[in-house]
């Protein structure tokens, strides 16, 4: 990892440039891929599968034999079920209640939320098959009440889906998964083939290609969580920080992928010398440890003079995952306004948010997190307004309507309005 004593916000840009390709550099493949997929269907799904999986498959969709005889240990088992009902405590308390007011006497008005109807889950399942992120993703769709959940994960070597994805998309009633995974997966659901469903929205993170890929769909009417991609975590800490925790937190992001990012800040040389001397400790024991140096290429340890300023960094940074271990950790929860998600203390790890605590892990990344929140119930739902209107009610409103569809120069605006206070009167 890279050291820097004290950057100068001049230079916080470009020390805190994410290691990822441009769009650019990305989108001419996934134009190519969409525009095949919507031609060719199923046969430029296998056909990309191939290429890109080394997997030639009869049929993409997973069988009901192979769906029902997935299994896992019983530990497992119970640590998936330990998880979900985490989620679903954390998730089923997001539910809001309809709003209804009257504006003014006869004008009523309110608000209700309706499931999006169709909904596809990208799970990622390379070297790493994430079922994690299908207890995220599939335990709020069910209960926003979602009528239709599509799944799509790459296959494996043996063109088979790992047994731990399918479990639990079990566990969560997902029956319709399909071995696809990458540009092909998200071109599928984007326009539907003859085999695979086409969704009105696609959540689930993945590689720079899968997040360049959704963000395609949405030009042709399919919305997408947010943009997802290579995973990051930046860590806070003072004297009071385990550093071999903090090296452990690091990483357990630079594991997730060559082209993730970890940062400490820090306003101790201490805390910073050991963190360093662990990561370098504790990688030698990974078994991706091979993934995880590549990734630590990218990271870097920063020392900074004070708490604000470190505060500013984090900011303008937008961490997916903000660890912060501080005796002034209140500084930082009530002035953080860019993060994904946020873990306080020396025993909040931010694997407890990948799995188990409750809250969501599909998080927004590469400073999206300035803008867009991580998944959660409402991710699954779309607010629709209603209104009703008596005719006391538009007796009091009908004129100021009159007068402003006049000023905008709209006739039968105002039109629709001065019938009906005539029919009244």
């Amino acid at each position: 990892m890279k050291k820097i004593q004290y950057p100068e916000s001049s230079t916080w840009t470009e020390i805190l440039n994410r290691p990822t390709q441009t769009v650019s550099d990305i989108e001419a493949t996934v134009k190519e891929i969409f525009s095949e997929v919507a031609k060719k269907g199923d046969a430029a799904v296998k056909k990309y599968t191939n290429l890109f999986d080394g997997m030639t498959l009869d049929t993409l969709q997973v069988s009901e034999a192979e769906y029902n005889s997935a299994s896992v240990s019983k530990e497992l088992a119970d640590s998936i079920a330990l998880a979900k009902r985490n989620i679903e405590k954390f998730h089923t308390a997001q539910k809001t209640e309809t709003i209804s007011i009257e504006t003014m006497p006869g004008v009523q008005c309110w608000q209700e939320k309706r499931p999006i109807q169709k909904v596809g889950l990208y799970i990622p399942g390379g070297s790493a098959p994430l079922f994690s992120t299908i207890l995220m993703l599939a335990v709020p769709a069910q209960l926003a009440g979602c009528k239709e959940i599509v799944l799509c994960s790459p296959p494996d070597k043996n063109g088979n889906i790992h047994p731990a994805i399918l479990y639990t998309a079990r566990l969560c009633g997902v029956s319709k998964i399909y071995k696809v995974g990458g540009i092909q997966a998200i071109a599928a659901m984007t326009f539907g083939t003859s085999t695979i469903p086409q969704v009105y929205k696609i959540f689930g993170p993945g590689n720079q290609f899968v997040t360049v890929a959704k963000q395609l769909a949405t030009n042709y009417g399919v919305a997408i969580d947010m943009p997802a991609g290579p995973s990051e975590l930046l860590v806070f800490g003072d004297d009071t920080a385990n550093a071999a925790f903090v090296a452990s937190d690091l990483l357990s992001q630079a594991e997730h992928g060559t082209d993730s990012q970890v940062i400490l800040v820090t306003t101790s040389i201490k805390l910073l010398n050991e963190v360093e001397s662990e990561v370098a400790a504790q990688l030698e024991q990974l078994p991706r440890k091979e993934i995880a140096s590549e990734a630590i290429k990218n990271s870097k340890l920063l020392l900074v003079a004070s708490e604000e300023i470190a505060l500013q960094l984090i900011n303008q940074y937008a961490p997916e995952h903000f660890i912060v271990v501080s005796k002034n950790e209140h500084f930082f929860i009530e002035n953080i306004q860019n993060a994904g998600s946020v873990f306080i203390g020396n025993y909040t790890p931010e694997s407890a948010g990948d799995y188990a605590s409750g809250t969501n892990h599909t998080l927004p990344t590469n400073g999206y997190a300035k803008q867009y929140s991580g998944v959660n119930l409402d991710s699954f739902m779309k607010s629709m307004t209603f209104q009703k209107i008596s005719k006391e009610g538009i007796k009091k409103i009908g004129t100021a309507i009159e007068i402003m569809a006049e000023a905008e120069g709209l006739q039968a605006h105002k039109n629709a309005v001065t019938l009906r206070l005539k029919k009244i009167d």
